[in-house]
């Protein structure tokens, strides 16, 4: 596939018209104009151009983007983009869409209305996207040769946005009924989110198990813990009734865990406690004319990149309710010969929590790893790699 294509989906991706021809989808109010229009002086001549045969390229020429997820959402991302054409324009046109102002929140906060499920997922989603159009601003090739891009949980739709696979109001719009059924399901259950840096000779399932006889001790009917990331060698992420997260902390050094921690996040994410997010989010999805990626997006259901339009939708939904693989998605990215020279590896959107897993998962492939920063603005996008992650 000729690169110029992944260039003009950039373009066309990011319009927020929720419409393609006679779609059914619900659509934000009708003043909410097109972006792709604001895009296309980048790319209409190449997309003219005819198609001619490209060079071949050494690995290390070409990229991955990688799209974070909820919890590294932090007040001031954005600042470092505004000054980026068309970055004004996208959050303008998620207001429409949202019906609130994004960039305010998003520059302002406070942190504790940021951190509701309800905004942190759409502001993680445009500040994602909007680190993109600073990226290929700065250094158009990147986007160019990318081959591959990947998003943790709601950072899954960001990498399809810009895959070409649904525009950016489609996938805003599903991202803003993904987070409030996720919300609701939340604040139905005292549930939470457990951080578990283990070793070798941890035992994941056991614990689970045992959490789980714990809770129905105490009378709590259909009780959940379960594993809900995998995000390094030895590193999950359990998930259930706080009850069960609180027995494990508890009970820590029986499962040979090394460190345990509560991410602030409202609820039990990629459980069956969010059930009830399932429906409202696949409604949404079939009224999106889902496109194939123009390049290698992979879903976190499975770790592996999606084969057909189809299977976007029905994998959306379901990966609400199942753990993020994330650990094998990077294994499935950066899997090569010994020796092989790795593609150059952009995170795209707020923090570097995907840096510092990639550089547990494979080190290698972390040396040619660099942020996009999204708080300041920057003249380059190539920071000291033994930065530090958020």
């Amino acid at each position: 596939m000729s690169v110029r294509f992944v260039r003009a989906a950039w373009a066309r991706g990011l319009g927020p018209s929720c419409c393609r021809g006679a779609s059914s989808f619900p659509v934000p109010p009708p003043d909410a104009q097109g972006v792709a229009e604001l895009l296309r002086d980048a790319t209409g001549a190449e997309e003219e151009a005819p198609s001619t045969a490209t060079e071949r390229r050494m690995p290390g020429q070409y990229s991955v983007l990688l799209f974070p997820g909820q919890g590294s959402q932090v007040v001031g991302m954005g600042r470092g983009l505004l000054s980026y054409p068309r970055v004004r324009e996208l959050y303008a046109a998620a207001h429409r869409v949202l019906g609130y102002d994004l960039l305010e929140l998003s520059l302002h906060g406070p942190q504790e209305d940021l951190d509701r499920t309800v905004h942190c997922q759409p502001a993680i989603f445009v500040a994602s996207l909007a680190a993109v159009e600073k990226l290929h601003h700065l250094q158009p090739s990147v986007i160019e040769n990318c081959v591959a891009a990947a998003g943790f949980s709601v950072g899954e739709f960001a990498a399809l946005v810009f895959a070409g696979a649904m525009e950016f109001s489609e996938g805003l719009y599903a991202v803003k009924i993904r987070a409030e059924a996720m919300q609701e399901a939340s604040d139905a259950v005292p549930s939470g989110m457990l951080s578990i840096l283990g070793q070798p000779q941890s035992k994941f399932n056991l614990a689970c198990l045992e959490a789980r006889k714990h809770c129905k001790s105490l009378g709590i009917e259909n009780p959940v813990c379960e594993v809900s990331n995998y995000l390094f060698p030895d590193c999950r992420v359990i998930s259930g009734h706080l009850e069960a997260l609180r027995f494990l902390r508890k009970n820590s050094s029986k499962y040979h865990f090394r460190r345990t921690r509560m991410l602030p996040v409202s609820g039990a994410f990629h459980t069956r406690l969010m059930e009830p997010a399932v429906e409202p989010l696949m409604q949404v999805l079939k009224a999106i004319d889902v496109k194939k990626p123009l390049v290698s997006v992979y879903s976190n259901v499975h770790g592996h990149r999606y084969m057909h339009p189809t299977h976007i939708q029905k994998l959306l939904a379901q990966q609400v309710v199942s753990p993020v693989k994330w650990e094998q998605t990077m294994h499935a990215i950066y899997k090569r010969k010994k020796g092989s020279e790795f593609p150059k590896t952009f995170e795209v959107g707020p923090g570097q929590q995907l840096g510092a897993i990639l550089k547990s998962c494979n080190l290698q492939a972390w040396k040619s790893y660099s942020p996009v920063d999204v708080l300041q603005t920057l003249e380059h996008v190539d920071p000291d790699p033994e930065e530090s992650p958020r």
